[in-house]
């Protein structure tokens, strides 16, 4: 019965220090220091693993897409009207598409650049015949230059012509 008796007793002594520990220091199931629950002191983590996924492409714009996207300073570079951005849009979406099959047929460079040769030539006859000719040579003035670029000279041309008038007046 001493035996037993000395037996219950340390196994009371060690249970109730083991729940002392855990009450004090927050040993044991995760919790506490760098443990998984809230309040811990650490860094929280899942169990469950993380994969690094790798970023999606993103999708290739679409023929209307990039004209959509375009139009816009195109339309107010060249000063054009409803009618006219709409003509200019269709056109441009028409041979856009055409380009973007081209590229995605992969040809040899030769044969690619005599398709794109030729898309440009139907296209130029076609924006000729839509377009008033002051709009068409904009247009082209301005796929040479660029819409910034064009956007910059009206500005100086407009302050140009502010300080014509002023020195007019005066």
């Amino acid at each position: 019965m001493k035996f037993n008796s000395a037996f219950f007793l340390v196994l009371f002594i060690l249970l109730l220090s083991g729940i002392e520990l855990h009450a004090q220091y927050g040993y044991g199931n995760g919790y506490g220091y760098g443990g998984y629950n809230r309040g811990s002191y650490g860094r929280s983590r899942s169990s469950i693993p993380q994969v690094q996924t790798p970023e999606k492409e993103p999708e290739p714009l679409t023929a209307d897409q990039i004209v959509e996207n375009e139009m816009p300073a195109i339309a107010s570079a060249l000063e054009l009207n409803e009618f006219e951005t709409a003509v200019l849009s269709s056109i441009l979406k028409k041979y856009v598409q055409e380009r973007i099959e081209m590229q995605i047929l992969k040809l040899e460079p030769d044969q690619m650049r005599a398709q794109m040769e030729k898309i440009t030539e139907r296209q130029t006859e076609e924006l000729k015949a839509g377009l008033p000719l002051e709009k068409y040579e904009a247009f082209v003035e301005l796929q040479k230059k660029g819409v910034a670029k064009t956007n910059k000279e009206k500005k100086k041309k407009k302050k140009k012509e502010k300080k014509k008038k002023k020195s007019d007046k005066d």
